[in-house]
């Protein structure tokens, strides 16, 4: 019988793909603008006095002190006297990762971005032209270095789950390439908390069924995996063994949007229901502005809540019908937070998103009965001109005036820049 397979494992398996990563690419774009600061502890950090102050990144003379990412300040100086704590400046970091991809551009149109400072590239259709996969790595490292003073760790390897493997196994300033012939010398050893999508509390899970390597996860019974993490053990698992067939998308294909969200971390810790509601009912506002600014509604909200220790969770809930009004996000926002927070730690920051999102165009169920609705999309519009016309503090719910060193912030303006999502 004529030995029959997946015509798409061929065309992916002998991909060439890179996941190139700039090395603290906060703290290194800084120390170019101030290069007395490189040879000295130096971390990037939220404003202190707004309590956004948490390590958002470090050079190296900082990570040889200890100092992490996402520890605050007064932590990060106990382990470095003579830190020195600059602001974030998204500008400048955007403007270098722009001149980043303009390199890669050099070398192939299939770039996706993974956040600000990361992204894969498939240079196989390149490899005639430029030279191996490892070879157009080390390029790229060394022009990053001459034209943006900055240093990359690359990872090369046949998918993008094991590229970006190792981009994170040599840092700074190296590449590493695991091939599809010998990656399980290579990839198996590892820890399991070093594979993609791995967070603390699946490590966690997979730990107490003694699974600590990525070897032990991918030799795992796929259907005990089933039970323990559901449809995501399986995921996981493919990763392990090296099944990820993701396309890199090309260079200028956007994606639709998913998701607009916003957060905060609070000028002080919130300790009841009314703290909360004042927060929410800010952020609800800036979320629905956004999607009435691109002619979308969402069908689903979501809230993050993370405590004053930084755990954190992720709660969503589905709507009635598609809306962009700041009412109902916040109502519907309200309802999970209650449902879902027990009040063991006071809060910290808070999130709140709308997702699975439709155009505000689309045929929607009415309802000859209730006008309120109408009237609420209305009213928001009127605010939406005159906060543009006056400026965002111009008008506000009188609830916001019972504590504005609480509520008094533009998350439309302050907001923080995070990673999309492997899976879109």
């Amino acid at each position: 019988m004529k030995h029959m397979f997946d015509v798409r494992e061929v065309i992916f398996m002998s991909r060439t793909i890179l996941h190139v990563d700039l090395n603290n690419f906060y703290a290194s774009v800084e120390c170019l603008y101030r290069p007395e600061l490189k040879s000295i502890p130096v971390a990037v950090c939220g404003d202190i006095e707004a309590r956004h102050g948490i390590v958002l990144a470090k050079n190296y003379p900082a990570k040889q002190f200890g100092i992490k990412t996402g520890e605050a300040i007064w932590q990060a100086k106990q382990k470095a006297s003579n830190l020195v704590v600059v602001p974030p400046d998204f500008k400048k970091y955007l403007r270098f990762s722009r001149k980043a991809r303009e390199i890669y551009a050099t070398y192939t149109d299939q770039i996706e971005p993974f956040g600000i400072d990361e992204a894969w590239l498939d240079v196989t259709g390149s490899i005639k032209m430029f030279g191996d996969g490892e070879f157009i790595a080390n390029t790229i490292r060394q022009r990053m270095k001459e034209e943006l003073g900055l240093t990359v760790s690359v990872g090369v390897s046949y998918n993008k789950i094991f590229a970006k493997l190792g981009s994170d196994m040599k840092k700074p300033d190296a590449t590493t390439t695991i091939r599809e012939e010998t990656f399980k010398e290579k990839v198996w050893p590892l820890n399991v908390r070093e594979l993609l999508y791995v967070g603390r509390s699946t490590r966690n899970k997979l730990y107490s069924r003694n699974v600590n390597t990525i070897g032990d996860l991918a030799n795992k019974d796929l259907h005990d995996l089933k039970l323990l993490l559901g449809v995501w053990g399986e995921t996981l698992w493919k990763f392990a063994n090296g099944l990820d067939y993701a396309p890199v998308r090309k260079l200028g294909e956007e994606s639709i949007v998913k998701s607009i969200g916003n957060s905060t971390t609070t000028p002080r810790d919130l300790l009841n229901l009314n703290d909360v509601k004042l927060i929410i009912y800010v952020l609800s506002e800036s979320v629905a502005a956004r999607l009435r600014a691109h002619g979308l509604k969402c069908t689903t909200v979501a809230i993050t809540i993370r405590d004053k220790e930084l755990y954190w969770f992720d709660r969503q809930g589905k709507l009635n019908e598609p809306t962009y009004t700041s009412n109902d996000i916040a109502n519907k926002t309200i309802e999970l937070f209650e449902k879902n927070y027990n009040w063991y730690k006071p809060i910290r920051s808070i999130g709140v998103r709308g997702a699975n999102l439709v155009t505000e165009t689309d045929h929607i169920q009415l309802d000859l009965f209730d006008v309120t609705k109408e009237k609420h999309e209305k009213l928001d519009k009127v605010i939406d001109m005159l906060r543009r016309r006056f400026g965002n503090e111009s008008i506000c719910r009188a609830a916001m005036l019972t504590d504005q060193a609480l509520s008094g912030f533009n998350p439309k303006d302050d907001h923080v820049i995070h990673p999309v999502s492997f899976f879109r």
